[in-house]
């Protein structure tokens, strides 16, 4: 058999693509009846001769002239019936046609040399009929059946001419290729396409290698190869692109260099990319309902599977879906602000990017506590929004009126403040969330401070109340989480002991109070400008746009104080026992000394504590 060509570089690159596992063999079809072997050729006897194939019966064959009685005194009249019958194309079918006449003639008398010159113009007219059958295009079995028969006949009348015996052999040629090509046209109705080395195939190629130019049989390979090219378009239609490649590898073994191999792989790749715009299309409308996460999850997963590696149209479903599982209807660093019931907006928040850190301080870090161990690693499996800056005193003014609030130091009718007289924080009365860190009136965009950890929790309350959103306090995992935003070092821009220019509001050996005093530690060299705290955003943000994490104040968290980090939970919520009166701050403030700004840094703070040094910022869910 003619061995098939090699698969074009295109299939071979759709077989690597389809699919990292090698695909499973094309399912075995039923065996096609295969045509015998030609019946051989029996030498006849004086005569009588044979010719055998596969579209010839199985038992010989012999062509015996028909019986014609010549008198003695007929032989003239014998000669001009032959002729005749000769003129008229009557050559050896009846006892009245012009071969059995000079056969009888010749057999009468063998140097009859009219009968014999008779015999070899019906042989070369016979040679010409046959040869012309057989080239014939159309109906090529009667004419084969023709042929046969007429070289039936010269076999009888020149058995040993070149000639006669070349046409005979033309002749079970052609009754083999006719009926490889019927078996394989039988095979291909029934579905029996030979690609697994029997079906119709084989039996074209048979045929080929007997006649190398045989229409039929080129035709019969075509339509098997258009066969395959449908069943890989029905299995790329059905999403299964490994049969459809493999399909396709099959169709290109059919014919050298077929452009419609070509062909068929482009339309392929356009199913298989309307399939995948499908997928991502509905997987997006699956991510716009509540419940859409698992079924859009199910469709990136058909993507996959059928996807080349790289597809952008898959990227973009795998990055929606990577964002809804982790953002909700959000994207990382997104800033935006709820509004209020009253028609109001509340305070600007930003997207923190979920992942994870190392929480806490070293065992060698300089300056850190046992509180602060050990350290160990917290991960946020979903992002959550941070309030950008501190509470404003606008932002709780809001709330007081809208809620007729009493927060705790008006109630009792005092605070903690920083004496610029004495350079001390001392307790003084009439001071409440108005006030600033001097008990003089704050301005608007001031941090509100003097509120209890109560007081910030009843803020968020309301504020969840006017949004119709889950605002609460963050849990010291993601204060300390944001305050890092992607760093690891003993501050919370780094190992370097002195801050960044215009990073926040610390206490700087550059800073003087309004009567001139210094801090007695203080960053070396370090100036904010500041005395006291700075209105909120006065600095630069950190890295994932928050203002003053590390500075200007504390602040409250949701955690209840633990004298260390043993069995803190790992997926960063807030660590808390009900009824605890000992709360955590967090984050260094506009007075701290440089140990207490650490990243790592944490304080224990009675609930009922109200400070110029303590405010507070608050997360919402997403």
């Amino acid at each position: 058999m003619r061995t098939p060509g090699p698969v074009p570089l295109l299939l071979a690159a759709l077989l690597l693509a389809t699919t990292a596992c090698a695909p499973e063999a094309p399912p075995p079809r039923p065996a096609a009846a295969r045509p015998a072997e030609p019946v051989k050729r029996v030498d006849p006897a004086p005569g009588q001769v044979t010719i055998g194939g596969e579209d010839a019966a199985e038992t010989e064959q012999r062509w015996q002239p028909p019986a014609v009685a010549i008198a003695d005194d007929g032989v003239i009249q014998a000669r001009r019936d032959a002729a005749t019958a000769f003129d008229a194309g009557r050559l050896y079918a009846t006892a009245a046609d012009a071969i059995p006449i000079w056969l009888a003639l010749r057999q009468r008398d063998p140097e009859d040399r009219q009968a014999q010159a008779g015999l070899t113009r019906a042989r070369q007219r016979l040679l010409q009929d046959a040869s012309a059958l057989l080239e014939r295009p159309l109906q090529q079995r009667e004419a084969l059946a023709q042929a046969a028969e007429m070289a039936l006949v010269l076999l009888t009348v020149a058995p040993d001419d070149p000639k006669v015996r070349q046409l005979q052999s033309r002749v079970e040629v052609a009754q083999r290729v006719i009926a490889y090509n019927r078996a394989g046209e039988d095979d291909l109705r029934a579905d029996r396409i030979g690609e697994d080395g029997d079906g119709a195939i084989p039996n074209f190629r048979e045929a080929l290698a007997l006649q190398a130019d045989n229409a039929r049989a080129r035709q019969g390979l075509a339509a098997a190869e258009s066969a395959l090219i449908r069943r890989a378009e029905a299995a790329a239609r059905a999403a299964d692109f490994t049969a459809a490649g493999t399909w396709l590898a099959e169709a290109a073994k059919v014919r050298d260099s077929a452009p419609t191999i070509a062909d068929a792989f482009e339309r392929i790749e356009t199913i298989r990319a309307e399939t995948l715009v499908r997928l991502r299309d509905e997987g997006l409308r699956d991510l716009a309902t509540p419940q859409g996460l698992k079924p859009a999850r199910q469709k990136l997963e058909d993507a996959l599977r059928i996807a080349l590696p790289g597809d952008p149209v898959v990227a973009q479903l795998r990055e929606r879906i990577e964002l809804v599982t982790h953002y909700g209807s959000f994207r990382p660093r997104q800033v935006f602000s709820d509004a209020l019931r009253d028609g109001g907006r509340g305070p600007q928040m930003i997207v923190v990017p979920h992942g994870g850190f190392q929480m806490g301080a070293g065992d060698s870090e300089p300056g850190a506590s046992d509180a602060e161990k050990p350290s160990h690693y917290v991960r946020f499996e979903r992002g959550f929004a941070m309030a950008v800056t501190e509470v404003t005193v606008a932002d709780y003014r809001r709330y007081v009126q809208a809620s007729n609030a009493r927060p705790r130091a008006t109630r009792r009718g005092h605070s903690i403040i920083y004496d610029e007289r004495s350079g001390n924080f001392t307790r003084s009365s009439g001071v409440d969330w108005r006030s600033g860190y001097d008990g003089t009136p704050a301005i608007a965009n001031s941090p509100v401070m003097h509120v209890s950890v109560r007081d910030a929790e009843h803020y968020a309350m309301w504020l969840s109340e006017q949004t119709g959103r889950s605002y609460r306090l963050p849990s010291e995992a993601e204060f300390e989480y944001a305050m890092r935003a992607g760093t690891s070092g003993r501050y919370p821009w780094g190992n370097a002991g002195t801050p960044p220019p215009l990073s926040g509001n610390f206490t700087g050996g550059e800073d003087v109070s309004p009567s001139g005093r210094r801090w007695f530690n203080a960053f070396v060299g370090y100036g904010d400008g500041w005395w006291g705290p700075a209105p909120v955003a006065s600095f630069e943000p950190n890295a994932w746009g928050l203002h003053d994490m590390a500075g200007n104040l504390s602040e409250w968290v949701a955690d209840c104080w633990h004298a260390s980090y043993r069995r803190a939970p790992a997926d960063g919520v807030a660590w808390f026992n009900p009824g605890c009166r000992q709360r955590v701050i967090r984050g260094g403030n506009w007075a701290n000394a440089p140990e207490q700004t650490r990243a790592a840094w944490r304080q224990s703070q009675d609930s009922d504590t109200t400070s110029a040094r303590i405010g507070f910022r608050l997360v919402r869910g997403i």
